[in-house]
């Protein structure tokens, strides 16, 4: 995958160039490639004199992180127990085909990534489907194209 770094410098000089702003750094990388690039980790440690093991050392603790290219849309599906004992996995297994992609790939468009997480804390609405950020409750296995807008 080929991406256009040439405004990587101004998207990590948005922010004071000190240690404590690396984090803020890798969540405006991540919106802005919807993943962490290698060049990018490698030039955030350059420009705030960070040694490289503690860029990636915070790129990988933290979840909301990716190190592998995402898709534009990221969606989650919750198999946490009471989405679990609701159907989550069919809900799974329909997003699967829709996308045509397994749990935890992107689709080969870059348009969709498919994850399936632990909990979203959202127990009352289960099952819960998270798009975009956005949760979607009492998601049926009829009601997932339309949640994923797939044609």
């Amino acid at each position: 995958m080929n991406h256009d770094f040439s405004n990587l410098d101004a998207v990590i000089e948005r922010y004071p160039q000190k240690p404590e702003s690396l984090i803020m750094i890798l969540q405006e990388i991540q919106r802005e490639y919807h993943y962490l690039p290698c060049e990018a980790i490698i030039r955030t440690a350059e420009k705030l004199g960070l040694p490289l093991s503690k860029v990636f050392s915070v790129s990988t603790f933290y979840n909301a992180f990716s190190l592998k290219p995402r898709g534009e849309h990221i969606i989650r599906v919750c198999v946490g127990t009471a989405c679990h004992i609701r159907g989550a996995a069919q809900l799974q297994q329909q997003m699967e085909k829709l996308l045509d992609v397994p749990a935890g790939s992107t689709t080969p468009d870059m348009k969709f990534t498919l994850e399936v997480v632990g909990c979203v804390g959202a127990c009352a609405m289960a099952p819960v489907v998270v798009v975009d950020g956005k949760y979607h409750g009492d998601v049926k296995v009829s009601g997932v194209k339309k949640l994923i807008k797939v044609n």
